[in-house]
């Protein structure tokens, strides 16, 4: 009953909040600001895509180099996703006067067929021949990806593949359910050259991008409870009388103390963003949006952000007389690195 109550109000309430690109000392602000854009883009966020483009612009992205970028997001993210995206970058360049460095074209593409050089381009971005049952199962989409993504795509050579792959990590980073491609395109990346480090940014930025699109918006600093989390989090209260209700968002990385609520439980409904909810003796669990966690009485736990993600749930509980929560020891940072 309790879960019926929070999802109609859940479904009458939504609010989203744009996100926004952080700076991160391993990516230059060139990089910093095409991760943004894709994220943005693919995210389909017009507000902040405008936001990341001029400070592209202004850090010497040339205006051909990001329409290059928003071209390869239909591949990832679809026509719509695109076209929005260009639609947004020509009315920056307007809006700016025209003032802002074209930069050069790409050059004529390889001659003969796009099909022979895409599958050459595809095994040597990817460090060898590409081959699997899906492939066997459905040729035409490995036609499509040889000829067209990798041939006609990224035979374009005003953007280089490294720049491509930041982009596509961004993008996927930005999306739900594609994590089979998004470790496939970090790979890819680092064979061509990205650095651990410079994944983690790219991964941080992409988080950072939507990281306010939560419901209820971002309410204030949880200062009152900072002593029992291992950085910052926000909480914004929805109700308060039959059933108390919290939005509550974390940082990447940060986690609250196992702890125990005692004369009541608790509910968790996952907003947005990735993390984990463990109990005392059990294998931590994976959490991402629409998972829901039913905490019984009594019983030890810990929950929070992923490494890489924002997170945000609602805590849901019914008010009982004498009801309290034992904050204990932090998780430890050993374990909590062990998490995938």
């Amino acid at each position: 009953m309790i879960k019926k109550v929070l999802f109609s109000f859940v479904l009458g309430i939504v609010l989203s909040l744009g996100g926004t690109a952080m700076a991160d000392e391993v990516l230059t602000a060139k990089q910093r600001s095409i991760a943004a854009a894709a994220s943005y883009a693919a995210r389909g966020d017009q507000i902040g895509l405008k936001q990341s483009l001029i400070e592209g612009l202004d850090a010497g992205v040339t205006v051909n180099e990001f329409k290059e970028i928003l071209v390869q997001v239909y591949a990832y993210c679809g026509f719509p996703r695109s076209l929005n995206a260009l639609n947004t970058l020509m009315q920056v360049v307007e809006e700016r006067g025209y003032q802002d460095e074209e930069g050069r074209l790409p050059g004529a593409l390889p001659s003969g067929s796009s099909l022979v050089y895409g599958t050459a381009n595809q095994t040597r971005l990817v460090g060898g021949p590409v081959q699997g049952k899906l492939y066997e199962f459905a040729p035409a989409i490995d036609t499509f990806l040889k000829a067209h993504l990798f041939g006609d795509i990224f035979a374009r050579d005003n953007v280089d593949w490294q720049t491509r792959e930041l982009a596509t990590i961004a993008m996927l980073a930005s999306l739900s359910q594609v994590d089979s491609q998004l470790n496939s395109h970090i790979n890819i990346g680092k064979h061509n050259g990205l650095t651990d480090e410079q994944v983690d940014a790219i991964l941080k930025v992409a988080s950072e991008t939507g990281a306010k699109d939560v419901l209820f918006g971002f309410g204030n600093e949880n200062t009152g409870f900072a002593q029992y989390f291992s950085g910052k989090s926000y909480l914004q209260p929805l109700t308060q009388g039959d059933i108390n209700a919290a939005n509550v968002t974390f940082e990447p990385g940060v986690r609250n103390n196992w702890h125990v609520h005692h004369k009541t439980g608790q509910t968790l409904l996952v907003v947005s963003g990735r993390g984990y909810y463990q109990e005392w003796g059990k294998p931590a669990q994976e959490l991402k949006p629409g998972d829901t966690v039913s905490i019984p009485e009594g019983v030890k736990h810990w929950h929070g952000a992923a490494k890489d993600s924002w997170f945000t749930h609602i805590a849901l509980s019914v008010p009982v007389e004498g009801a309290s929560t034992e904050w204990l020891e932090p998780v430890s940072e050993t374990e909590y690195r062990q998490l995938k």
